[in-house]
């Protein structure tokens, strides 16, 4: 195993590695959280690789039948990454591809609710963890199958939530007789220890190497952000984490670009002046004076710009990274409501105006991680 798996992820930049008989000695060592370990020889010693070696295997073994492993990270909270995880494997499933959803947000899951599984339970056997299924494509295994009671809390230290990491990736037993095509991990915003557990964890069972035997590959990971400068600050510090990490990045989803509905469903309001500026809701007289009136003007779609815009906005931010700029998704109230009722959104709403949106995406995960089938096809 190289060494270059073996530095922490919050290591200094120019870190010699843990094996080094420099490590925690070097003036690049200095102020690092890491150098107390590294000089005494906590990370290097026979005992720690094996220990590390062993957890690598029992991964290994775990994804055997899996052909690619996805993250979806973001640097932001609340810009929605947990929509475009679910709704990615959504529509992959409504496809055909065997799906996986592992949601490592221990403190936030929220995939249950987004994949219609709340209030299952997982169940153990002799093998491991069984997943929930969503439907008989879509597996999901998350901490909230776990819990008693829904809205109860877990306040948990880092050691006890890289723990649970662990054995969702070592015990859970996804699709034993046809396989995963894709196992896709929503992550907890930022760049916290489940984002360093979980990575370092991939690297070093999977590495960047498709196995021998055509599964697990750890493919990348896809970022979510919105077009404001707000968000993409943060956005940009996860693009260098997967720098630093050696994670390659299968691009940018612009999330929220703009508000997109038909005008037949907006509200309508009317400010009084005689009754002190109250606002009343008079949608439907607007609505029915405009199907007398004009009634192809009903299906016109009505947009606006809910988050400003910063500079040439996510699409010139990949550019600036050198990696893909997977597609803006419009703010749409029914993708919302997709979510929020568990459903498949581009089953439910064919129409609306963010489904090309999401089929774009998993058309381009889909090329950049053909499955045996697909790549046959495309080399044809």
């Amino acid at each position: 195993m190289s060494t270059e798996n073996q530095i922490p992820s919050n290591a200094n930049e120019g870190c010699v590695g843990p094996q080094s008989s420099t490590a925690g000695k070097s003036s690049g060592c200095d102020g690092c959280p890491n150098q107390s370990a590294c000089s005494t020889g906590q990370f290097s010693s026979p005992d720690a690789q094996n220990m590390k070696n062993l957890e690598h295997e029992n991964i290994k073994n775990a994804l055997s039948n899996v052909r690619n492993v996805i993250l979806v990270l973001s640097g932001k909270g609340g810009v929605g990454k947990s929509t475009v995880c679910c709704q990615l494997a959504h529509t992959l499933a409504s496809r055909g591809y065997g799906i996986g959803v592992l949601d490592v947000d221990i403190c936030g899951p929220s995939v249950s609710r987004m994949l219609g599984c709340t209030g299952r339970t997982v169940h153990k056997s002799g093998s491991g963890w069984m997943p929930v299924y969503a439907n008989p494509n879509l597996a999901v295994m998350s901490i909230s199958f776990l819990l008693g009671e829904q809205d109860s809390a877990v306040v948990w230290r880092g050691p006890r939530k890289n723990g649970m990491i662990k054995q969702f990736l070592t015990e859970t037993c996804w699709d034993e007789e046809e396989g995963l095509d894709y196992l896709i991990i929503d992550t907890p915003p930022g760049t916290s220890d489940e984002h360093i557990s979980t990575v370092q964890y991939l690297q070093g069972a999977l590495g960047g190497e498709m196995n021998p035997d055509g599964h697990a590959k750890l493919g990348g990971a896809i970022m979510v952000t919105t077009p404001e400068e707000v968000a993409m600050m943060d956005v940009r510090k996860e693009l260098n984490f997967c720098v630093k990490t050696k994670l390659p990045v299968l691009g940018i989803v612009e999330n929220m670009s703009t508000f997109q509905t038909r005008v037949q469903d907006l509200t309508f309001y009317s400010n009084r002046d005689n009754d002190g500026g109250k606002k009343v809701d008079c949608t439907r007289e607007v609505i029915e004076t405009l199907r007398e009136k004009c009634p192809d003007i009903l299906n016109v779609i009505a947009s606006a710009n809910v988050f400003p815009p910063s500079g040439d906005g996510p699409r010139g931010m990949a550019e600036r990274y050198k990696v893909p700029f997977l597609g803006s998704i419009p703010l749409d109230p029914q993708l919302l409501k997709s979510c929020e009722d568990g459903m498949c959104f581009i089953q439910a709403y064919p129409q609306s105006t963010a489904v090309s949106s999401i089929n774009m995406i998993a058309d381009q995960i889909v090329r950049a991680l053909p499955v045996e089938e697909d790549a046959e096809m495309l080399q044809g």
